[in-house]
């Protein structure tokens, strides 16, 4: 309940992130959006063991700063995404981030792929062509940006697995913060932009449902394996479709939801061998 509840906290806030992203310039909505995720995180971080100095001691300083530059602009792409294509494609492209995190796990955490992983892969990227439909006005430069934002996050989450190995996940939640902050706020200065007094509750609401949203993605991997959490996260897929088209004007189409289902279905897959993987290891 907690996984959907934040998936849902999420979807929410890409809508916000869209009108917002249209009305300002995108950096700058992120760097306000950040500044209030560092006071959240310091204040979970002093209410801690161990408190602010020790989130702060981390064995893989230059490692966790740049997990945090490389999600903060991670943020900024999709914000991007979803102003250029709106909710629905950038998501069903998006989809494919767990796709990748197996293909990559290879390369990065020097893991095994097997044959079924890889044509897992090609089955989710089958899927992210008929979204596309080559030849289509979808099909251009503008599709590259979920794409891409995808690979950051892939990329940002097989590291977050990395450093786990040796920091703890408040000294990671601290340093995703601060150094996204850090990173993000000399060009949000720059974009800076007087706020309309209407879109005030709009930007309030976007950095409470940031916090509300990891705070519930906190409670719910403290309760379980983020494996079998998985599954759960593509609920935000569904709601992203329906905020898409009742709220946006969207409209989702057949090749955007067939190829969504075959994204989702094979990072299903995926999820599914990896449990097996790790049942018959216990089991061995």
């Amino acid at each position: 309940m907690m996984i959907c509840a934040a998936a849902l906290v999420f979807a929410m806030m890409d809508g916000m992130s869209r009108y917002l992203g249209a009305a300002y310039s995108p950096i700058f909505v992120i760097t306000l959006r950040y500044w209030f995720f560092v006071g959240f995180v310091l204040l979970l971080c002093a209410r801690s063991p161990g408190g602010i100095r020790g989130a702060i001691r981390s064995k893989r300083p230059g490692m966790q700063i740049f997990r945090g530059v490389l999600l903060v602009f991670e943020v900024v792409v999709t914000v991007e995404a979803f102003v250029r294509l709106g909710l629905i494609n950038t998501h069903a492209i998006f989809a494919c981030y767990p796709l990748l995190i197996s293909a990559l796990s290879g390369p990065v955490l020097g893991e095994k792929v097997g044959w079924r992983r890889w044509a897992a892969v090609a089955v989710g990227f089958t899927g992210i062509l008929i979204v596309l439909k080559p030849g289509s006005g979808v099909f251009s430069t503008e599709a590259a940006l979920p794409f891409l934002a995808a690979v950051m996050f892939a990329l940002y989450g097989l590291l977050t697995r990395l450093v786990a190995r040796d920091d703890g996940a408040m000294v990671s939640f601290f340093w995703t913060a601060v150094a996204g902050a850090v990173a993000i706020t000399p060009f949000g200065l720059r974009e800076w932009q007087p706020i309309a007094a209407w879109d005030l509750p709009w930007l309030l609401l976007l950095c409470l449902g940031a916090a509300a949203g990891h705070m519930l993605l906190i409670k719910a991997y403290e309760m379980a394996e983020a494996s079998a959490l998985q599954p759960f996260s593509y609920t935000q897929l569904v709601w992203v479709s329906i905020f898409g088209v009742l709220i946006f004007g969207e409209t989702l189409a057949p090749n955007v939801a067939l190829g969504g289902l075959i994204v989702v279905g094979a990072g299903l897959f995926t999820w599914w061998r990896s449990r097996q993987r790790e049942r018959a290891a216990r089991q061995g």
